[in-house]
C-alpha cells in the first residue's frame, strides 16, 4: 500500500493547506489575499471531502457531489467578495482591510 493510498495523507495535506491560509487571511491586509487565503481554505476542505469520499464506502458518491456544492458556493463567495472588494477601492483607493474602518464615520 503506497503513501497515495492512504487517507492520512489527504488530510495531514489538507490540514496543512488550512494552516496555510488561515495564516495568510490573518497575517495580510490586504483584501484580495484575504480572499485568496479564504479560497485557499474551501479548497483544502474540498480535498478532505473528496479523501472521505474516495476512502469511506457509504460516502462514494456523496463527497463528489459535496465538493461541488462547496465550490459553487466559493464562486459565489469570491464574485461578491471581490465586488465589493473593487467598490471600496473606487471609494478609498486603497486595498488595506486596515483603511475601510473609515467607512462608519
Amino acid at each position: 500500500m503506497g503513501l497515495a493510498n492512504e487517507l492520512n495523507t489527504y488530510l495531514t495535506l489538507s490540514g496543512v493547506l488550512f494552516a496555510i491560509g488561515t495564516f495568510g487571511f490573518l497575517a495580510r491586509r490586504n483584501a484580495i489575499s484575504m480572499l485568496m487565503s479564504i479560497e485557499l481554505m474551501l479548497n483544502a476542505v474540498n480535498l478532505t471531502i473528496v479523501a472521505f469520499g474516495a476512502f469511506v464506502p457509504d460516502l462514494e458518491g456523496d463527497g463528489a457531489v459535496i465538493a461541488l456544492m462547496v465550490m459553487a458556493v466559493a464562486a459565489a463567495e469570491a464574485t461578491v467578495g471581490l465586488a465589493i472588494v473593487i467598490a471600496i477601492f473606487r471609494n478609498r483607493r486603497t486595498p488595506l482591510v486596515d483603511e475601510y474602518d473609515a467607512m462608519r464615520r
